[in-house]
């Protein structure tokens, strides 16, 4: 599976310590160089299972993302180029432009739930407290809580 990503799961997984399940699900992963340095501001030493690859397009954005952060609109542009399956994006305004450019997309809550399902996980509820203690991610109760129902937590 060709996956690109954009910057917060993979830097929230890798302040959370948990980043091994990135490697585990999909292998490897495809950055764009606005998210490669994005990343590199933050963390002296990225995971082996990251590849930079440049967009051919950088000058100009694509429909829908003339809005979003530089790492946002290259990974979708990545994911059109590649072309990538999935394109994991925390972001809503980056996942709508992503959909109606036809890119399927998951968050980190689908990494989540996707790695307990593949046994890699024995408690989203633990993954989640993890992630907001250690990698600064908000959810929200309802969200959390949804994510909760679909582990069967």
């Amino acid at each position: 599976m060709i996956t690109v990503s954009d910057t917060t799961a993979i830097t929230t997984l890798l302040k959370a310590g948990q980043e091994g399940l990135l490697r585990e699900l999909f292998g490897s992963i495809i950055v764009p160089h606005a998210v490669w340095d994005e990343l590199s501001v933050f963390h002296s030493r990225l995971p082996e299972f990251l590849f930079r690859q440049s967009v051919s397009a950088r000058v100009q954005r694509l429909p829908g993302t003339e809005l979003l952060g530089r790492g946002e609109a290259e990974a979708i542009q990545l994911a059109i180029e590649i072309p990538a399956d999935l394109l994991l994006t925390d972001d809503r305004q980056a996942r709508t432009a992503a959909s109606r450019l036809g890119i399927k997309c998951a968050g980190l809550l689908a990494v989540l739930l996707d790695a307990k399902l593949k046994g890699h996980l024995t408690s989203v509820r633990a993954a989640i407290e993890e992630i907001e203690k250690k990698g600064g991610l908000y959810l929200s109760n309802s969200v959390k809580n949804e994510a909760l129902k679909l582990a069967g937590e």
